[in-house]
């Protein structure tokens, strides 16, 4: 029985019961993390418009549009050259043409389309040991830099949000945009 249960999404993505059972139990929270990872990352993606693309909060900043590429391209490599993963080339990698709805859903496509070979590795595969730039290190820290990698730069673009006046998705819980009964951030010490 599965105990994870997905954060409440307008429109989800990747829905909780099409998440493959992992063939050992205790790597499916690593599966059960991409699924949901990727939710976080589609809901905070489909708060910007087309226009907010080329938008940066300043000058040395990436816009909203080179880190939604970022991170469809990084993703790749980390999935293709450090884990292990058969990925598609390069070249199909990114739409023709960048729009927030055709970066989404390329994006959503990658993830989804990863989920069963997550799920098929045993416990000896997570263990394997492969590169990881100029270091080598187990599959299963490489998929965690992986999940930390993402969740930095989608914080980048809930700041871009919030700069931009935009609604900010709840990610790990309450906004100041969405809340739910028995949302109780912790902000005291009691």
């Amino acid at each position: 029985m599965r105990s994870w249960r997905p954060m409440r999404y307008e429109d989800p993505v990747v829905d909780a019961a099409a998440v493959p059972q992992a063939v050992e139990s205790l790597f499916q929270h690593v599966v059960d993390t991409y699924a949901s990872e990727t939710n976080k990352t589609a809901a905070t993606w489909r708060q910007f418009s087309d226009e907010d693309l080329n938008w940066k909060p300043h000058a040395k900043s990436a816009t909203v549009g080179e880190i939604m590429r970022h991170q469809i391209l990084s993703e790749r490599r980390f999935f293709s050259e450090f884990l292990g993963h058969s990925e598609p080339a390069v070249n199909t990698l990114l739409p023709e043409v960048a729009t927030v709805e055709s970066l989404s859903k390329r994006f959503v496509q990658l993830a989804v389309a990863r989920l069963p070979w997550l799920a098929s590795l045993s416990e000896a595969q997570w263990a394997e040991r492969g590169k990881f730039f100029d270091e080598e290190r187990e599959r299963v820290w490489i998929f965690w830099r992986r999940v930390l990698h993402s969740a930095h730069h989608r914080t980048q673009l809930t700041v871009y949000l919030r700069l931009l006046d935009k609604p900010v998705p709840s990610t790990y819980g309450p906004t100041a945009d969405v809340t739910w009964e028995g949302a109780t951030p912790t902000l005291k010490a009691e």
